[in-house]
């Protein structure tokens, strides 16, 4: 199982991490920001692109899941804080920040970056010469110019281009979690950036349609928070109708985006189970793009 693999690999980090030298308090936060986790998807995402290519490194694959789901965890930590979203729920326990306090939740989040990054270099892969290409699709996922901290950074602008906003605060890491997992398996990864790119947004969609229409306890989270903050959202811009039927035509691109491969019905599936996951009030057609894919390689 995919998710056994990324929750071992992700042990193994914290147990790296959280020694007898860890200041305590700090060690807790950074079990508490990653355990228990939730869906998992990009490092599921990656690891799944991996095996459909072959997946000739597992323990690159792995260590770069984990590294993917790190890199998010310590995006939501820094999220939560007083000064971006102030949120004191996540997951459907208090954040880091409401838990441990604003200094060591700013300090736990800069430590799963480095971990995110250590996952990669210390990962035994059998073939180190793709480490540095890996290690640039993790980099620009987070870096100021392409990734999460461009993403974030929009939130502090006047005005911002909603679709950019997407692709870099949310987009970025789903990104990196195809064309990486494709690299991890020394395959081409421009091949699988239309499902990266695609699901990445449809996430972020659903997201903003989610903080409409569901409350704290069905999110784990606050709602209505784009609104209070002025963020750009799809559900603001589109309308709620408007921007469900944008997350299906995204989740049709991600599909029509595997590319013909062995593993095309796992993602397939882990796409669909997906969409159903983050909008399970919304009876969707499977549509043409899923039931005409091609499933093994001719």
């Amino acid at each position: 199982m995919l998710i056994e693999r990324i929750e071992r690999v992700l042990q193994a980090s914290l147990q790296e991490a959280v020694h007898p030298e860890t200041p305590p308090r700090l060690g807790q936060a950074l079990v508490h920001a990653v355990m228990p986790g939730g869906a998992r998807i990009r490092p599921q995402l990656a690891m799944a692109v991996s095996l459909a290519c072959g997946d000739d490194d597992p323990a690159l694959s792995e260590g770069y899941a984990a590294a993917l789901e790190l890199m998010h965890c310590a995006s939501l930590v820094h999220d939560d804080l007083p000064c971006f979203d102030n949120a004191a729920l996540r997951r459907g326990r208090p954040s880091v920040h409401q838990q441990f306090g604003e200094r060591l939740a700013v300090l736990a989040g800069d430590a799963l970056i480095v971990m995110a990054f250590r996952a990669v270099i210390r990962s035994k892969a059998r073939q180190p010469h793709r480490l540095a290409e890996v290690l640039g699709f993790l980099e620009s996922a987070v870096g100021p110019s392409m990734g999460i901290v461009a993403g974030q950074a929009w939130e502090c602008e006047p005005r911002a281009q909603i679709q950019v906003y997407q692709r870099l605060k949310t987009g970025a890491l789903f990104s990196a979690a195809t064309m990486g997992g494709a690299a991890c398996a020394g395959r081409d990864p421009r091949a699988w950036q239309v499902l990266g790119e695609a699901l990445g947004e449809a996430y972020q969609v659903a997201d903003d349609i989610r903080d409409v229409l569901m409350d704290a306890q069905q999110l784990g989270k606050p709602g209505q928070q784009d609104a209070a903050l002025d963020r750009p959202s799809a559900a603001r811009e589109l309308g709620l109708e408007g921007a469900v039927v944008y997350f299906d035509e995204l989740i049709g691109r991600a599909i029509e985006g595997i590319p013909v491969c062995r593993g095309a019905v796992r993602l397939r599936n882990l796409v669909l189970r997906e969409a159903q996951r983050l909008l399970p009030f919304h009876d969707r057609p499977i549509g043409m793009a899923a039931t005409d894919l091609p499933l093994t390689v001719s």
